[in-house]
């Protein structure tokens, strides 16, 4: 029984050892490898110029100006990789990239394979239809329901249909932006995804026109930064860039420039950033 105790011991600490070591393979670069997703503004996305953008986009850039720092590096390079919301994971599990960027929610079964910051932000999916279509979730019986695929949103709509006995075809979409194409198509009767996320798309598609946007949350989405595995010293050292913004008052700033001068966090995500606020 010891020998098997100190074998699963030892195999744990090599896996940590292979998979630590973020800032000394950054240090050893000279580069930090940010992997966002381009399809989840306000929070990831590329501009018209190419670049990457967003409120998450942001965070991670000030983790670089952190590392920089924290290395006495003189010069940093980052690389911006973009991901989908299929091949994120993988990306950041095989070394690919460095940190993850995007609308991620952090659950206890990704947990296993990766680690993440304290919360970002939070938010819940919710749902964007016709103001002549169904008014309500029962009514999306026989229904095309959309949804961006590879997404936690994904799950719990198919489980929120299945716990209500709704009988509705769910169609995967590729993208944000091809899920507000089919509803403004017709090709769907609705499209589901985070709040935070239908906001903006009702926004670029217009909110005098003929789409609105559900007040209900259907679930509850911690956002973070997505980090490798066992990697302590980088996670401390993204806990830390994340609690002085929020100790700071720079998210204000950072919140206004992704969501609008107009925009104010929700009192969850207030209290959020007070929570997270971590003492020395």
């Amino acid at each position: 029984m010891l020998t098997r105790l100190f074998a699963i011991a030892l195999a744990m600490a090599c896996t940590t050892a292979a998979q630590a070591g973020t800032l000394d393979k950054v240090k050893s670069s000279g580069s930090f490898t940010i992997g966002y997703r381009q399809d989840a503004q306000p929070f990831a996305y590329k501009t018209d110029l190419g670049e990457a953008a967003g409120y998450s986009v942001e965070l991670c850039r000030a983790v670089a100006s952190a590392v920089k720092q924290a290395l006495n590096l003189k010069e940093l390079k980052i690389d911006y990789v973009p991901v989908t919301a299929e091949n994120r994971f993988d990306e950041l599990t095989s070394g690919k990239i460095d940190i993850l960027c995007g609308a991620t929610t952090q659950t206890l079964s990704r947990r296993e394979k990766m680690d993440f910051s304290i919360t970002t932000f939070i938010d819940g999916a919710s749902v964007l239809f016709h103001k002549d279509g169904p008014q309500s979730f029962q009514q999306l019986a026989g229904k095309k329901v959309g949804v961006r695929g590879g997404t936690t949103t994904e799950t719990s709509l198919a489980q929120a249909l299945k716990a209500a006995k709704i009988d509705a075809q769910i169609v995967k979409l590729d993208s944000h932006q091809g899920g507000l194409d089919a509803l403004t198509a017709r090709q769907i009767d609705a499209y589901f995804a985070d709040r935070a996320i239908l906001t903006f798309l009702l926004i670029q598609h217009g909110t005098g026109g003929d789409l609105m946007l559900s007040q209900r949350y259907f679930t509850y989405e911690p956002y973070a930064l997505a980090l490798q595995h066992g990697d302590w010293d980088f996670r401390l050292l993204v806990d830390r860039t994340l609690s002085d913004i929020y100790r700071s008052g720079a998210i204000s700033r950072l919140f206004a420039a992704s969501f609008g001068e107009k925009a104010e966090p929700s009192e969850i995500l207030k209290a959020m950033y007070l929570i997270s606020t971590l003492p020395e």
